[in-house]
């Protein structure tokens, strides 16, 4: 008979949730369900709107990373519009991607996964969060809040704020690039290129210390997926879709993404409001089969883009490319290395921004293609940090949304997030004992993937949960809190 363990709430991630783990009679995890139990609706409330309000009222999605969902909502309208944007606003929207891409990146390995990482999974609960971080490791915690800062600050040079710029339209966007602004960015770069190197070595030497997480952390077969360029280059504003399998094989390449439908199923489960979003062509994975490797689990965000990309193509990002895939001898197949990949893509971001932040076109003022509603569908796509993220409207004659989907990268990884969970507590759970140093490896196996934390980051300290193990006859036959 099946019994249940609850983690009810899990914290540190948008919105509310909690995990199932059921064990079998001898006590070993049998399976493990990751359940969304909030309902936001942007879907819905946004049918009404004008189409020209959309990157200002998605960019509220998230106070993370607005700007994935200004800029793919921007996109969207451009097709609306059928207008090819003019050339100074493509490449000042690359340069907020970058800077989002950093401040997001950062956040997530400095402020959330390095107490875990540095101080230890089994460490004092009290001690391993970011304060605990900052008394035992103040240099790194302080170049990691200015690591994020520079991230925040390009935001703000283009958009004039750092959360929730209303400067991406249809069509362009709305201002150019400051001198004072490039200065700025400039005198920035050899600091922060430095954090990030550091950060990269720190990194790599602790992975001796993690290889029973590295192991056990969504180390599985599924299949990656992102944009890249026609050559095989590392994207993360244009380019087409392209799937790869865990052996490294290319399955699908040079797909549209406008016609994401063809080849992106959304299951959606009675337990969750998260969506599954699965590989058309190899069918929904469903309770028998969810560990075959032809079934359409796959993974987005900065793991699967490293998986995906033939290189970055900037020098020192490729050099870590190379040596990241070495150690997968191809394709990283465990989500521990999300971490890895995160830092890999910042020195990449900086890299690039050293690159572009002397075109003049950066400074231009022709930065819109003026137009009406001359197409009544569009679908928006780009690369949030957390993954590939499409927007999709349906407007009437006078350009009010009548239907709206996102595809959240959040969502692709529900599937693998699931996986996850179940992975570690059969590693962990073994019996009616419930270990706290299994808790957190639950918790950091959630937050290795990065799902949206923007509603819980007051959250300081361990995660108040509450376990209940359940016999068969419905009696507790043991549970724990931490509050």
């Amino acid at each position: 008979m099946i019994k249940k363990v609850i983690i009810d709430p899990v914290t540190r991630i948008e919105g509310h949730a909690k995990i199932s783990i059921y064990l079998d009679d001898a006590g070993q995890v049998s399976d493990a369900r990751f359940h969304v139990t909030e309902f936001r609706g942007f879907e819905k409330f946004c049918e009404g709107r004008p189409l020209w309000e959309m990157p200002g009222i998605t960019a509220r999605i998230c106070g993370i990373c607005p700007v994935s969902h200004l800029l793919a909502s921007a996109k969207a309208g451009d097709r609306i519009l059928a207008v090819t944007i003019p050339k100074a606003a493509e490449k000042l929207r690359r340069l907020m991607n970058l800077g989002q891409i950093i401040q997001s990146h950062a956040l997530s390995f400095f402020h959330l996964s390095a107490p875990d990482l540095l101080l230890g999974m089994d460490s004092d609960p009290q001690k391993r969060n970011i304060f605990g971080l900052i008394a035992a490791e103040p240099e790194l915690a302080r170049s990691g809040i200015r690591l994020r800062q520079f991230g925040q600050e390009i935001i703000e040079q283009l958009g004039g704020r750092k959360i929730h710029p209303s400067w991406a339209v249809p069509g362009g966007v709305r201002e150019p690039l400051s001198e004072e602004g490039r200065t700025h960015i400039q005198n920035r770069i050899l600091e922060v290129r430095t954090t990030i190197l550091d950060a990269l070595g720190r990194f790599k030497r602790l992975l001796n210390d993690y290889q029973k997480e590295a192991q056990t952390f969504g180390n599985f077969t599924s299949l990656f997926m992102g944009l890249v360029t026609p050559d095989g280059l590392w994207e993360n504003y244009d380019g087409h879709i392209r799937f790869v399998d865990s052996a490294g094989n290319i399955i699908a390449d040079k797909l549209d993404p406008t016609h994401y439908q063809e080849f992106i199923g959304e299951a959606v489960q009675p337990d969750s409001y998260l969506k599954s979003p699965y590989y058309r062509p190899l069918g929904y994975p469903d309770q028998s089969d969810h560990c075959r490797l032809d079934s359409g689990i796959y993974r987005v965000g900065p793991l699967a883009r490293l998986n995906i990309c033939s290189h970055i193509g900037t020098p020192l990002a490729d050099v870590e490319l190379r040596e990241f895939t070495d150690r997968g001898k191809g394709t990283v197949t465990s989500s521990f290395f999300y971490h890895y990949a995160r830092l890999i893509e910042i020195l990449a971001c900086i890299e690039r921004i050293e690159i572009m932040i002397d075109d003049p076109d950066l400074m231009s003022t022709k930065l819109r293609a003026d137009a009406g509603i001359n197409q009544l569908e569009g679908v928006g796509v780009s690369e949030a940090p957390r993954g590939t993220l499409f927007h999709h409207y349906q407007v009437d004659e006078n350009g009010l949304l009548q239907k709206v989907n996102l595809v959240i990268a959040t969502g692709q990884n529900n599937l693998a997030m699931n996986r996850t969970v179940a992975q570690i507590a059969r590693h962990f759970i073994h019996g009616s004992e419930i270990p706290e140093g299994m808790l957190n490896r639950v918790e950091a196996g959630i937050r290795a993937f990065d799902p949206c934390l923007s509603c819980s980051t007051h959250a300081a300290g361990q995660m108040p949960l509450h376990i209940q193990l359940v016999g068969t006859d419905g009696n507790v036959v043991n549970e724990i809190w931490r509050d």
